[in-house]
């Protein structure tokens, strides 16, 4: 099924969604139609490539901070890539171990294999000499988005 492209009511991009929630944005009248397939139609609606919502939806939190810090979230920035050996990374690992205070949030978690988390244990990657490949850093939208 295809996707039809919902704008905000200031015709900015928001986000994508199916045909068939298009059309029920459309019955529910929250959205209208801004362009749609020459011919095609299904009911009374023309099918729509694009809508407009008709009331203005507040999108400040996306650009006023980064996303919120996840498991999934420090695999994706870090490419499922251990940053200790480089390779295929299944789980991820705490810099400054939770048990010593260190709590997760994207500057202290990194995406790491199962050997690596095993040898590096309870301790911090200078005690474990294991140095990281690269520091960890909080992404923003776009980069967890393109990947």
């Amino acid at each position: 099924m295809s996707v039809v492209l919902v704008l905000n009511a200031d015709y900015g991009p928001l986000h994508r969604v199916s045909v068939r929630h298009a059309i029920r944005m459309l019955c529910r009248e929250v959205a209208v139609v801004q362009e749609a397939r020459p011919d095609a139609r299904m009911g009374v609606f023309p099918i729509p490539t694009v809508v407009r919502l008709v009331s203005y939806v507040v999108t400040r939190w996306r650009h006023s901070r980064g996303p919120g810090w996840s498991r999934g979230g420090v695999l994706t920035r870090d490419g499922h890539r251990c940053g200790y050996c480089g390779g295929a990374a299944s789980t991820i690992d705490h810099v400054l171990p939770r048990s010593r205070g260190g709590g997760n949030t994207w500057d202290n978690t990194v995406a790491a294999c199962g050997r690596c988390n095993q040898r590096k244990g309870d301790r911090t990657p200078a005690e474990a000499r294991m140095p990281l490949r690269r520091a960890p850093r909080a992404p923003g939208w776009a980069e967890l988005a393109a990947r």
